[in-house]
């Protein structure tokens, strides 16, 4: 029986700060900061699984939410990077792990920071790998 490759997605995206490492750092541990400070994900709260019904106006509609739990997998002070993974989900991610990062710009951090968040995950049927980039 033949096997199957499965295709790894990879991207990376960066933003420079100019506040010093230590701030923004103590912003990004708060695992769910993330999500507010980034478009990452919608929201960092817990939310319910598959959709919701809503009167609007007299009228039924059915709204699609989108979800994922989270896991964070490490968190390290000392680097200022923390990586977690998408778990259960209904949104088609088998597995998708995203590493944040405080980097100095220029190796020394006096013309700032920058946060480079980076990720690896299986393809995802129906997606383009330019919507998760």
């Amino acid at each position: 029986m033949e096997e199957e490759t499965q295709l790894k997605w990879e991207g990376q995206a960066t933003s420079e700060v100019k506040v010093p490492a230590d701030k923004v750092w103590s912003f990004l541990e708060d695992f769910y900061n993330i999500h507010s400070g980034f478009q990452i994900s919608n929201s960092g709260h817990k939310l319910p699984s598959g959709g919701t019904t809503i009167a609007s106006e007299g009228r039924q509609e059915e709204i699609k939410i989108s979800w994922a739990k989270e896991k964070v997998l490490m968190t390290n002070p000392i680097e200022r990077c923390i990586s977690y993974e998408i778990m259960e989900n209904n949104v088609g991610f088998k597995s998708y792990v995203a590493t944040i990062e405080v980097l100095p710009i220029n190796g020394d951090g006096q013309n700032g920071y920058k946060i480079e968040w980076s990720f690896v995950a299986d393809q995802i049927e129906g997606w383009r790998f330019e919507l998760l980039h």
